[in-house]
């Protein structure tokens, strides 16, 4: 990405710094990730790292799946995140720092972002912070009337975690799964997927219930070869003659 003279610094190294890489400084401790981003300094630092940056504005990167987030709670303070698609994880919204690779690219019905073309739901236009950054810097107006001034930015009072965020706390889109056509989303399919899993498997139980309860019971073959031997002793019938 190529930066104006409106991109302040602090944002420019945002988007250019490589986290959650072990800190020099204190390569023998433990937690040394530096996951934390120092606006006023503008360089990435570890949690042992904090004690001359305390009167700083501090920001706690996650990472989901290799890739940097960061509480929307956060950006909002210092940039307007309108239109940048924000998910939920551990209970907070959160929105990626840069856009992130695909695999391939799918160009169906619905909403893209604009400037990489990732899949996106109603109605956002950004997948990532940079995606947005990039595309207002092309703008006449620029980023002068969507940055903040923030003078005061702390960590969270809970304090800081290990920013990893795990697969078991799976990325939900912040919004509604449904789009503007009313068909379900991800989310949706699959549940409807175990939903349609759980009826089928109730009727094939239910079927085979029923099936046992209506099949005939067959007597044992010793007492069938004893009816056959008994017919056999009794007289032969014959036809009555007319």
């Amino acid at each position: 990405m190529l930066f104006s003279s409106y991109v302040p610094r602090w944002l420019q190294v945002l988007l250019t710094e490589k986290f959650f890489n072990a800190c020099i400084i204190h390569e023998d401790a433990r937690k040394n990730e530096k996951n934390i981003y120092c606006l006023d300094c503008c360089i990435s630092i570890c949690p042992h790292c904090l004690a001359p940056h305390s009167s700083h504005r501090l920001l706690q990167v996650r990472r989901y799946v290799y890739h940097d987030v960061i509480r929307l709670d956060d950006a909002t303070k210092l940039m307007d995140c309108a239109f940048v698609q924000s998910y939920i994880t551990n209970s907070a919204k959160v929105i990626f720092i840069n856009q992130r690779p695909q695999t391939r690219h799918f160009r169906g019905s619905g909403n893209f972002c604009t400037i990489c073309g990732r899949s996106l739901q109603d109605p956002y236009l950004f997948c990532s912070l940079s995606c947005k950054i990039d595309y207002l810097s092309r703008t006449e107006d620029g980023l002068s009337k969507f940055l903040f001034e923030c003078n005061y930015l702390p960590l969270p009072d809970s304090g800081l975690d290990d920013g990893l965020v795990t697969p078991d706390s799976v990325l939900e889109p912040s919004c509604s799964t449904k789009t503007s056509s009313g068909s379900g989303g991800y989310d949706e399919v699959w549940c409807r997927a175990l939903a349609c899993t759980a009826t089928t498997s109730e009727i094939v139980r239910k079927k085979r219930t029923s099936l046992t309860a209506c099949r005939p019971t067959c007597p044992p073959v010793s007492e069938v070869s004893g009816n056959l031997m008994n017919r056999r002793k009794k007289a032969p019938q014959r036809a009555p003659l007319y």
